[in-house]
């Protein structure tokens, strides 16, 4: 994004306004069409304000981070493993923010605007326009994440892509051991089911969606960054050992 574009997304206004006209289109697909089943919410009660790092698997361009943006608000405003009715997106929760793909977020008008909401807009450095690459880390996406971590929660998907399984990227492991968050991993599932891959349309009206968020990871911000990333593809469920354990993995594994 352009710099006016990163002070817009900045200004708690701005993102207050885009979370609550994004909440209130997309609540009825959460809770009216779909169901939506959350669990571990009292894992966000006593998180600071800053500097802490949600990682997750990822099954839509969009709807996945959409959800997390409900939960963390509904629980701002004390609500139990579920989300209720909306209101609290009258006042909603703004300090939160999501990497994204510069790409991704420059697709269409919506998407442009959802960016307001807080994307943290960077490079991938395996693949671009289509086509697979091979370039180094921006220093100026790295800036960008550092300085959000230190005011906000910041989501991530360490592997980038919705493909179940696919191997994590090490970018996520130089944040946690950069910046030494609280890092707290998030699995959900049945996104791939109910929405199209973008997460902007229905795939199969009447789908659960499960977020189950877990306790914040015990990490050695000393270890090195592979075996961080191995931690962390753990605790999302999407390392090796998990690939073909349980019903629901396999055939979200079939289904792609």
């Amino acid at each position: 994004m352009s710099s006016f574009s990163e002070k817009l997304s900045d200004s708690r206004l701005v993102k207050g306004s885009v979370f609550a006209l994004v909440g209130m289109a997309t609540w009825p697909g959460l809770n009216l069409v779909n169901k939506t089943e959350i669990s571990g919410m009292e894992h966000l009660q006593n998180l600071p304000k800053r500097n802490v790092l949600f990682v997750s698997n990822h099954q839509t361009y969009f709807a996945d981070v959409i959800t997390f943006i409900h939960i963390f608000c509904a629980n701002a405003w004390r609500r139990k493993n579920r989300l209720g009715l909306p209101f609290y997106l009258l006042w909603p929760f703004t300090r939160v923010k999501f990497i994204a793909a510069e790409e991704t977020m420059k697709s269409n008008i919506l998407s442009r605007i959802f960016a307001l909401a807080g994307a943290i807009t960077v490079k991938r450095t395996w693949r671009a326009e289509g086509q697979d690459v091979n370039r180094q880390r921006d220093d100026k996406d790295t800036g960008k994440i550092h300085e959000a971590l230190k005011k906000n929660w910041v989501i991530t998907f360490p592997q980038g892509t919705t493909k179940p399984f696919a191997p994590g990227r090490k970018g996520t492991a130089h944040i946690i051991k950069e910046h030494q968050p609280i890092v707290v991993p998030v699995v959900i599932n049945g996104f791939w089911r109910a929405f199209s891959k973008k997460g902007l349309s229905f795939k199969k009206k009447g789908s659960t969606l499960s977020i189950r968020i877990k306790e914040p990871m015990v990490i050695d911000y000393n270890a090195s960054a592979e075996i961080i990333l191995e931690q962390v593809m753990d605790a999302i469920e999407q390392s090796k050992r998990f690939m073909m354990k349980g019903k629901h993995h396999l055939i979200n594994a079939l289904d792609k």
